[in-house]
């Protein structure tokens, strides 16, 4: 069991080894996408090399992560969970498996640190609160020796 450290401030600020991106399913092309939330932030200061790595790994099943290389961030990957479903609306089921397939990324990369944002609770359409209960919950039930900050986003 994890019980990861819940802040306010701004994902890409975090000193941790992986970040977690909240993506899609990766069906439509990146690039035809309007940069919003943490992959806009992704993109604007981390560039789009991990985008494309994204793009030829094909659709991610929804609760599903893959795992790319950085960019230009000062991290060592970036995990991205797809959270919401085609009809860009993100689930119970689909917040709590985001949680658990990325922390199995985090396990077999080794990674002594990972900090989310809080899945489905932007796009998604989830609702901050009630996202985080659900992420909070997941993490009960997650053996790791990561330590796991979940980053609430706030503008500085």
């Amino acid at each position: 069991m994890v019980t990861p450290l819940v802040v306010e401030g701004d994902l890409l600020d975090q000193n941790v080894e992986v970040i977690v991106n909240a993506w899609n399913r990766n069906i439509i092309p990146w690039w035809l996408l309007v940069p919003q939330g943490v992959s806009g932030a992704i993109k604007r200061r981390g560039g789009y090399a991990p985008f494309r790595e994204l793009g030829r790994l094909g659709a991610i099943p929804l609760g599903s992560a893959v795992q790319t290389s950085a960019g230009r961030l000062a991290y060592r990957a970036i995990i991205h969970v797809a959270g919401i479903s085609m009809l860009w609306r993100a689930s119970e089921k689909s917040i709590r498996q985001c949680v658990l397939s990325a922390m199995a990324l985090v396990n077999t990369g080794s990674y002594m640190s990972v900090a989310f944002p809080v899945v489905g609770a932007g796009t998604g359409g989830f609702g901050e609160s009630g996202a985080l209960q659900i992420m909070l919950g997941a993490f009960e039930t997650v053996e790791t020796k990561a330590a796991v900050t979940i980053v609430r986003y706030r503008k500085a």
